[in-house]
Parts: structure tokens; sequence; C-alpha cells
């Protein structure tokens, strides 16, 4: 599945460029050998609805290896899992 333009910028999905109310509220680039952010925090009262959004996210993830890499989902999603848990008890990046 290919899900990038020719400049390797991913594709905007079409629910996106049809509905006038969109908001971009992230965006993650690796460059000079770490991760970068741009983020939308106002847009939630509630800090809880970004662990929504990671949990909906790490699902997508586990859901596009499995389709596109033959890995199990579940497994995939436990690996994301246990991987964020280490992070978040003791972040590589300060």
């Amino acid at each position: 599945m290919l899900n990038e333009n020719q400049s390797g910028q991913l594709l905007i999905p079409e629910a996106v460029k049809e509905d006038a109310n969109a908001q971009e509220i992230i965006r993650v680039w690796i460059a000079k050998g770490g991760q970068h952010f741009t983020l939308r925090v106002g847009l939630w009262d509630d800090p809880a609805t970004w662990g929504l959004l990671l949990a909906d996210l790490a699902g997508n993830i586990a859901k596009s290896y499995e389709q596109d890499a033959a890995v199990d989902a579940r497994a995939c999603l436990e690996r994301i899992r246990q991987a964020f848990n280490v992070e978040l008890e003791s972040p590589m990046d300060v």
C-alpha cells in the first residue's frame, strides 16, 4: 500500500479533503537522527483525549503491520504497548 506521494509526504485522506472543518493535530518526522514533532495541544481540555488518540494510533499501526508485513495484529499491539510503557518509565530522550 503506497501512502506517500513522490516527494515522500504522506497522502491526505479523502475524508480530510472533503471536511472544511478538518484540523491537523500532529506531525512527526525523523531527521538528523531524532524525532521531531509539531502539536496542536489546545484542541482538547482533557489530556486523556491524547491517550485515546495514541491508543487508536497504536491499533491502526498494528493493523497496518498485519496487512503489509503479515505480522499478527495482537502480537504487534503488545510489542507497541511494551515499548510504550518502557519509554514512559525511562525516556531515552530527556
